[in-house]
């Protein structure tokens, strides 16, 4: 009953005119920047944080928390009608989502994106509510050694994306692993892999890599098939999902929001490493995985779930234990600072209505980026009857021009026309992109943790098999690899996405 009365605190504080109109600001601003490649979250969040100076305390938390989880939803728009993932975590819903949008279903993947993703803001914000404490606990437990047990186990899974042999989609992990190496060593401030290019000393900035990658190569391998006239689209079915869409996807928006969820609480999960990990767990469990990536709606609905579910869960360890669980939260946490608020078990007693009232407002926002992209699903989709010719220089000014916004340098566009070539001859050679991306996100957080890791204990790997969190997920990354060893298992495998290809 206690929870009831301070859901209802929290619902009076956010549903007043300011409050309200900051969080609608959030949502757009949100989905604006989800839809445009290169701008991101963190940006956006770091140039309008010093407004939030001039805001009252709860209304620019509103407004800065509406920016983050109303991306999830813009991103999966390009993702799916011209197979450019405008954020990190919409990388997978490209595999499915643009191979539905070429079937004339683009309408249904769209609807099927923003419930998916309305279900899983909605279980997250309760999430917070009243699970908060206890899976912030839970996350405690997570050391070093947990994390690199954790990751390790992710970049095997990986494989699971990819088609071709698995060699292959190990390959393209360990291109990821070293392109996360570009700049200057964090630890020792050593130059790595710069070639002495001053451009290269902050690193490779993912949008470059996923605009190159997704983007550039896109057009080429278009305009190879066809010449202007483009991909060959079927005419627009219905703006709704069917009945059997429907019974296809909330399984795996369930299961989707449940690994967002959990995800989301730790340090360096997020939301992109809870849409891969969802869309791997739904090739799993599925009885026909080899039709993934050729328009499968589960394929849309469990990983837009999860990175929904995930941006909004990460906020758990930040208001209930002041732990930062990604870039995010640190900016969510300057945002604190800036009205003299301290996140963590003190704002539950002393500033009940901050922490109330922000839980409710995630949930109005979430209801409201519904209300915003639901009708504006039969504007996008018209995109799709523009003819190539006229569209392909626009898809390709979009994609400079974000790529040009993060850093104002030309640099950047050269390096990803770079990667859109790299990725038209991995195209050629049949190697997904997907492990590379993967690679290319943990990489460096895997080799931060392994370092931490072996400073803790001077060295002494039996670490990983001490802990039992640890030594659990090595063993299921072991059993996954004699998996890929055994030849029953690899032959159906390949005949699986041989079977996809045709």
């Amino acid at each position: 009953m206690e929870i009831l009365d301070l859901l209802m605190l929290g619902f009076g504080e956010a549903m007043t005119p300011a409050n309200l109109g900051f969080c609608l600001i959030g949502a757009l601003l949100g989905t604006l920047i989800g839809v445009l490649p290169g701008i991101g979250p963190t940006a956006t969040i770091a140039v309008l944080l010093p407004i939030t100076f001039f805001l009252p305390p709860l209304a620019g938390i509103i407004m800065l928390a509406g920016i983050y989880y109303g991306a999830q939803y813009g991103g999966s728009t390009t993702a799916i009608l011209v197979n450019l993932p405008g954020e990190a975590s919409a990388v997978v819903t490209t595999l499915d989502g643009y191979q539905m949008a070429r079937q004339g279903r683009a309408g249904s993947a769209l609807a099927v994106a923003a419930l998916g993703s309305f279900f899983a803001g909605t279980v997250a914000t309760f999430a917070i509510a009243i699970a908060g404490p206890m899976l912030a606990g839970f996350a405690l437990n997570f050391g070093p050694a947990e994390y690199v047990a954790l990751m390790v186990f992710g970049l095997l899974a990986a494989t699971i994306l990819a088609s071709g042999p698995v060699l292959k989609a190990i390959g393209m992990i360990l291109v990821g692993l070293l392109l996360g190496m570009v700049g200057t060593d964090q630890a020792t401030g050593a130059e790595r892999l710069t070639f002495g290019s001053l451009q290269l000393f902050d690193g490779v900035e993912f949008t470059v890599i996923a605009i190159g990658l997704f983007g550039f190569s896109e057009i080429i391998a278009n305009l190879e098939r066809t010449g202007s006239a483009g991909v060959t689209v079927a005419p627009l079915t219905r703006l709704w999902p069917t009945r059997e869409d429907f019974r296809r996807a909330w399984p795996a928006v369930v299961r989707g929001t449940g690994i967002g969820t959990f995800l989301g609480i730790l340090p360096g999960g997020g939301a992109t490493l809870a849409s891969f990990s969802a869309y791997s767990l739904e090739k799993k469990v599925s009885k026909t995985p080899e039709k993934f990536g050729t328009g499968m709606v589960e394929g849309v609905a469990s990983p837009e779930a999860a990175n929904n579910a995930a941006a909004q869960s990460s906020f758990i360890p930040l208001l209930t234990l002041g732990i930062l669980s990604n870039n995010m939260m640190a900016m969510m946490l300057s945002a604190f600072m800036i009205h003299g608020i301290t996140p963590g078990p003190t704002v539950l007693t002393t500033q009940p209505e901050i922490f109330w009232g922000l839980v409710a407002a995630m949930w109005i926002g979430n209801a409201l980026l519904v209300v915003i992209n639901l009708p504006l699903i039969g504007l996008w989709v018209r995109l799709l009857t523009v003819p190539y010719r006229l569209l392909y220089p626009a898809i390709l000014l979009f994609c400079c021009v974000g790529v040009y916004s993060m850093n104002n340098r030309i640099f950047d566009v050269l390096l990803a026309a770079g990667f859109g070539m790299l990725g038209y001859a991995f195209r050629k050679a049949r190697c997904e992109p997907g492990p590379l991306l993967l690679g290319f996100v943990l990489g460096p957080l895997l080799e931060a943790n392994l370092r931490r890791t072996m400073l803790i204990t001077q060295g002494d790997a039996s670490i990983f098999i001490e802990r039992p969190i640890s030594l659990t997920m090595l063993a299921a990354t072991v059993l996954l690899l004699a998996l890929m060893i055994v030849p029953s298992f690899r032959k159906k495998r390949e005949e699986a996405f041989q079977e996809d290809e045709a």
